[in-house]
């Protein structure tokens, strides 16, 4: 289907970031709007730690989604290198998105990222999300804020979750994209490795499952991803993972009484990855603890941020 950009013979392509505060649900909208999970979600602030990207493949445009983390004040280094990257992604990108929440007031977050988007070139689109949260006049009444805190090319509202308006969302994007060449071969979702796919998908399963400050300590690494010999059987896929922890005290939390809750993170992980990789997977977990490793730059470097 041809979207309002619908020239004859015009092909456009480039990329848009999604920029919010904490918990905007950029991450639900990405995934939305490729059409396949690529990015982990959760109601947990700072799920997202990187910029991933997500690839949309339509017959008049290419439209890359980069998926940033939440910008925030930082209290670890951590923080400050995931708002580093957030600022990185947006002075390299076509068009942003800025995603602001239906069902919570406008307050100094959005009021200071909007103050910062006013200072760069690309067309910025404020994206009202999580309409299926509210009531029409609290929607109204949202719209009405978001136009106030900007000068923005289009004010959207949008729910990822029930699909409303996600398409006239990707026609407004595709068309402030420059003209160009196809970046992705049209099958391509994502750029992300399996092994990072992975290794998000079994934090997912552990933010599903713990709460107060235990997210924002939780990293996983994928040790080694091993190929079974099965004898003629289905194949097998034996993956090995660490999930780090900041303090000793942490431990016990994760695994549970007799290991019960990291045999759960495991279970719901592996149906994921199964699902992921098309084919049958024995998932191993290990817990460790890495002390303090969101202040720690050389911890931060090995853990891949």
């Amino acid at each position: 289907m041809r979207g309002v950009n619908s020239e004859e013979d015009v092909y456009r392509s480039g990329f848009c970031a999604f920029v919010g505060r904490p918990n905007a649900g950029k991450s639900t909208l990405t995934n939305a709007l490729v059409g396949s999970k690529i990015v982990i979600t959760s109601d947990k602030p700072q799920t997202t730690r990187r910029a991933v990207r997500g690839v949309l493949s339509r017959p008049d445009g290419q439209l890359v989604l980069v998926d940033t983390p939440g910008l925030h004040r930082p209290r670890t280094l951590l923080g400050q290198r995931l708002n580093d990257v957030v600022r990185g992604t947006l002075a390299d990108v076509d068009v942003i998105g800025f995603c602001l929440p239906a069902d919570e007031k406008i307050g100094p977050g959005d009021r200071f990222i909007a103050a910062e988007l006013s200072q760069l070139k690309a067309p910025v689109v404020a994206i009202v999300t999580k309409t299926d949260r509210a009531s029409k006049p609290r929607i109204a009444e949202q719209l009405m804020a978001v136009g106030q805190l900007g000068e923005f090319a289009e004010v959207v509202p949008v729910s990822a979750v029930a699909g409303e308006q996600v398409d006239l969302l990707a026609d407004l994007l595709i068309a402030r994209l420059p003209t160009g060449p196809q970046l992705y071969p049209s099958e391509v979702r994502t750029d992300e490795s399996d092994e990072s796919r992975i290794a998000e998908l079994i934090r997912e399963a552990a933010l599903a499952d713990v709460r107060d400050e235990l997210p924002h300590s939780i990293a996983v690494t994928v040790e080694e991803m091993n190929p079974r010999d099965t004898e003629g059987r289905p194949p097998l896929l034996d993956i090995f993972a660490t999930l780090h922890l900041e303090r000793t005290s942490q431990r016990p939390i994760i695994l549970g009484a007799g290991g019960s809750r990291l045999k759960r993170i495991g279970t719901d992980a592996r149906h994921g990855i199964e699902e992921l990789l098309g084919q049958r997977v024995n998932l191993k977990l290990h817990v460790s603890v890495m002390g303090e490793w969101q202040r720690d730059p050389k911890k931060l470097d090995r853990l891949g941020f």
